[in-house]
């Protein structure tokens, strides 16, 4: 998901501008008329009680406040010049819009303090959808709390907030316009406070407790937009996980709002997420910062703290020009972000440095996506970095580690991870990694992408934990949108085919059982079983045999996962072990089945809508010996 940044296009006249310039030169700005305007005929006027904050009908702005050019002296006023500026769907004779100059000028409008009085701010907003950059906010004590956008169109579209948890604040209105490309403009009219909005927010549904949302896998939240199926680069959305890391106690989970920002949460034990504020957000509008890693410079090697007590954690990214490889540094556990002031650091294609320290040459290696190949850096201090002309051919957003096979730590492969799950082993001496195998599938399913482990965690119990995104999920009408996967501890075994690397969920799963339903039997051709009636969230283990020429079928809500004699398909084909299949583990959610075969030989990530409620287990083809335990799994949210 790394496309160039586009922005939305326009329709407008082409000689729209020139009509503009000529309507202000004949002091079409001053003209007033007393019929709603556009379509706006059948708007409601304010009832009786609410409490008008604006209406933009006067000439002047009064007591708001403006920045920058952007809303010039005052709303733009009469028919003729809203028409001229395609506005629409307003009431009375007056807008308050950035575009009275077009769409390079930009400033913000405040308003003076209010108290919050009633349950709901209501509003029509138009212009430019850029979250944060063209829209309308509140801020209650001089903090964020809701915000809305147009959806580039010059058609002004009714939207309220409920400000129910703030009434009595105090509060101001912000209008923002600090884009200068294409849609960059924002147009508000009759802003009020009332009990009895036209349009009633669209989010309905309590936090976490939405119909779809996962509730054991992480999925984005909304901070302050009102919005239901959010996209790219808009709130609730979530891609590549970037920057995984283990730091004094803490596991550090970052992801892509693509490209606009990293999203950020923080865990204890990996399962229970509390997600912060973003880290840090894109310099300007489109300039983007893209996937990256995250490293904690314990010896301050890059300079970047002032006390060598508290070394600097340091995420490396890049710009959407595909060249520019940039970083921001936390000097206080991953709370605040800084830009590096002399970004970019290194100007090379592509994007996705996965930056770590090799200890035995005590020195910094990226590995930098570019071509269809990862390039090999080294670095001394994270600001200077050297190309040792080792690449090595590779897809996009890579992982690189060390792993000891069977357990022993006398004897250790490398595994290089691309950005598509696929994985090869070899060693590495700092500036080669030397390809020993080709290249398998770390997770077979067709949600399984842009996939990272957590770094640092040498410092913790040492495991190798794996996350990934579950791209192309379906969420139909949420305020979210895409999940990761549930964390799975990574580990080479040697196995028939040679050493591969095996994927199982974390222990801490087991801190998510509540009730627990055991069976054990046979199911012979034609029978089957019901595991659980009911419900949404299950962890199963079942160990099975399966004689040749036989197979099961797990049906969840709908959904079959079916079991052969020596291979599992979870949707995307059926995938062959190397030993008949005697153990699965499966994690069931309210959107996604991971499926974990032989002790995590081979997994199966997908997505899915369930169609009904039970899950059964039949079997055809011979008879089958079963022995499952399925536990229902309690939230990872708060109530």
């Amino acid at each position: 998901m790394h496309e160039p940044f586009r922005t939305g296009q326009r329709h407008h006249q082409p000689n729209r501008r020139a009509l503009l310039r000529t309507a202000l030169g004949a002091g079409a700005g001053a003209l007033m008329w007393s019929s709603l305007g556009g379509s706006a005929d059948a708007a409601p006027r304010p009832a009786a009680g609410d409490l008008i904050v604006n209406d933009f009908e006067s000439a002047t702005w009064g007591t708001w406040r403006t920045t920058g050019s952007a809303f010039g002296t005052g709303p733009v006023l009469g028919e003729d010049l809203l028409r001229r500026l395609e506005i629409t769907n307003y009431r009375g004779n007056g807008v308050a819009s950035s575009e009275r100059e077009g769409d390079a000028p930009t400033g913000s409008l405040t308003s003076p303090e209010f108290t919050i009085q009633r349950d709901f701010i209501a509003f029509a907003i138009g212009g430019g959808d850029y979250e944060r950059v063209t829209c309308l906010n509140l801020l209650v004590d001089g903090t964020l709390v809701r915000s809305a956008t147009g959806r580039n169109s010059d058609a002004l579209a009714e939207a309220s907030w409920d400000v129910r948890p703030w009434k009595g604040r105090r509060a101001r209105i912000e209008i923002v316009d600090t884009a200068t490309g294409d849609w960059g403009h924002v147009n508000v009219d009759q802003i009020l406070q009332t009990d009895q909005p036209t349009k009633r927010p669209v989010t309905t549904q309590p936090l976490y407790q939405e119909t779809w949302r996962p509730q054991f896998h992480f999925t984005a939240r909304q901070w302050v937009m009102d919005r239901l199926n959010p996209g790219q680069r808009q709130e609730g959305w979530l891609n590549d996980l970037n920057g995984l890391i283990f730091y004094e106690g803490e596991y550090h989970l970052f992801a892509q709002r693509w490209n606009k920002c990293w999203i950020h949460a923080v865990s204890n034990d990996l399962v229970h997420w509390n997600e912060l504020q973003p880290a840090f957000w894109e310099e300007d509008l489109g300039t983007g910062v893209q996937s990256g890693s995250c490293v904690v410079d314990y010896q301050n090697t890059s300079g970047l703290s002032p006390d060598s007590r508290t070394p600097p954690m340091v995420a490396f990214w890049s710009r959407n020009d595909n060249k520019s490889q940039c970083l921001s540094y936390s000097l206080d556990r991953g709370r605040t972000w800084k830009h590096h002031d002399a970004n970019p650091v290194l100007t090379a294609p592509e994007r996705d440095p996965k930056v770590f320290w090799y200890a035995p040459g005590k020195h910094w290696v990226m590995f930098l996506y570019g071509g269809d190949q990862y390039h090999i850096y080294n670095s001394p201090d994270l600001l200077h970095w050297t190309d040792t002309g080792h690449p090595i051919s590779g897809f996009e957003c890579p992982d690189f580690f060390e792993l000891p096979v069977d357990g022993d730590p006398g004897e250790k492969r490398w595994v290089l991870v691309r950005g598509d799950g696929k994985y090869s082993l070899g060693t590495f001496d700092g500036t080669r990694f030397t390809e020993q195998t080709s290249q398998f599938v770390a997770d077979s399913g067709p949600h399984f992408y842009a996939t990272q482990s957590w770094n640092n965690t040498e410092t913790g119990d040492g495991r190798r934990i794996q996350a990934a995104w579950m791209r192309g999920g379906s969420y139909p009408d949420m305020p979210f949108n895409q999940q990761v996967t549930f964390p799975a501890e990574l580990t080479l075994r040697t196995t028939e085919d040679g050493i591969r690397l095996h994927r199982n969920p974390i222990a801490e799963i087991t801190t998510l059982h509540r009730t627990q339903s055991r069976w054990t039997g046979s199911l012979n051709t034609g029978t089957s079983r019901t595991l659980a009636a009911g419900g949404d969230r299950f962890h199963g283990v079942m160990n099975l045999s399966v004689p040749q020429g036989a197979s099961l079928t797990l049906t969840v809500r709908g959904i079959p996962v079916r079991l052969g004699h020596q291979s599992i398909d979870n949707g995307s084909g059926a995938q062959p072990l190397s030993k008949p299949l005697a153990k699965v583990e499966v994690l069931i959610d309210r959107a996604s089945i991971e499926v974990f075969a032989n002790d995590g030989e081979v997994s199966v990530s997908r997505c899915y809508l369930p169609s009904n409620n039970p899950i059964t287990l039949s079997a055809t083809g011979g008879t089958c010996q079963i022995d499952s335990t399925f536990h229902t799994l309690a939230s990872i949210w708060p109530a």
